[in-house]
């Protein structure tokens, strides 16, 4: 049977949804896949290889001028296009001119950065921005937060299938659980005013909803950022929420970042790199950061190190020391301008 474009999507799709491979991933890989076959219209699949996907991705870095992580994607997706689509691996790509990588430092915000930043958000915004910067949690893990993983006797949060689809556990702030407590308070009444009107469902990771049929309407598998408007789910008529809308909160905080005047292309993120550096700062083990983050490797939490303002040797530059007074004594005799006699 000839492959064909379609037969192609088709099956990388359903290898994709096998693997229990994220929504994002496999919009991206289909994207990339469309945009490739798209580029050899005309030929069959099966004559494409490494030269085509090598001219591919070079074009990318060449003409596209993508960043190295925009070409590891593509290429990641094609990868993902021959082994589990045509049946057959992707050889050594020749010639192909990678995208240069260049070492960025994150953007960070000072303490009272921070603060200023907080005090033009309100309502639920403003907890999620807060509860960001407490947790070091990333943008749609702190959204996708449920009851059941929020521990307020312990103080812990329970990052659920985070980057890597990778669980852990990072610490709540103290100062937050009152607020925390309400929102929970609020979500718990808004359950149940769900339930009595046929609603209350939320959607269940892989294939929960089959094994428990019933979780989905109780109360811990809610979310603790609930949007405000409930939708139906095609496949079961379930009346559900989602949870609030990332773009909800990024608009806030790009709102609260130009009203405070702060001079910095900030964003949610930024919260998260600021907790890393301001817990570095503290002196903080980077070994338990690296754990906080969620980082696999140790080497990746190392970049805060140089965006911290005081290291671990407390390095004080020889300006501060020299230039803290005057830089002459008052009373000595000022230097002579004048040429020879």
């Amino acid at each position: 049977m000839p492959l064909t474009p379609h037969w192609l999507l088709q099956r990388v799709r359903e290898r994709i949804r096998t693997r229990h491979l994220s929504l994002r991933t496999e919009k991206s890989y289909l994207a990339w896949i469309r945009r490739f076959l798209a580029q050899h219209r005309g030929r069959p699949p099966e004559e494409l290889g490494e030269a085509e996907a090598s001219a591919f991705l070079s074009d990318l870095a060449n003409r596209g001028k993508v960043a190295a992580s925009t070409q590891n994607q593509a290429l990641a997706a094609l990868l993902f296009l021959f082994r589990e689509g045509m049946g057959r691996e992707l050889g050594k790509l020749r010639g192909m001119d990678r995208a240069k990588q260049p070492r960025r430092l994150p953007v960070v915000l000072s303490r009272a950065e921070v603060r200023r930043l907080l005090a033009e958000m309100q309502g639920t915004p403003r907890l999620m921005a807060a509860l960001l910067y407490g947790t070091g949690m990333r943008l749609l893990e702190g959204c996708r937060l449920r009851v059941k993983d929020v521990d307020l006797g312990r103080k812990l949060i329970t990052v659920r299938a985070g980057k890597g689809d990778k669980d852990r556990v990072t610490l709540l702030p103290a100062s937050l659980a009152a607020e925390i407590e309400r929102q929970l308070a609020f979500c718990q009444e808004q359950h149940q005013r769900d339930l009595r009107s046929d609603a209350g469902w939320v959607e269940l990771p892989l294939a929960l909803g089959r094994k428990l049929p019933r979780a989905g309407r109780e109360f811990p598998w809610q979310w603790v950022f609930p949007a405000t408007r409930h939708y139906r789910h095609l496949e079961t008529q379930q009346l559900r929420r989602h949870h609030l809308h990332e773009t909800v909160l990024q608009k806030a905080v790009r709102d609260a970042v130009r009203n405070a005047g702060i001079a910095k292309r900030a964003t949610t993120h930024t919260l998260r790199h600021s907790f890393a550096t301001h817990l570095l700062e503290d002196g903080h083990d980077i070994r338990t950061i690296q754990q906080l983050l969620g980082h696999s490797s140790v080497s990746t939490t190392m970049i805060y190190t140089h965006v911290a303002t005081k290291g671990y040797l407390g390095v004080r530059s020889p300006a501060d020391s020299l230039l803290a007074g005057p830089l002459r004594p008052p009373d000595s005799d000022p230097p002579h301008t004048e040429g020879p006699p």
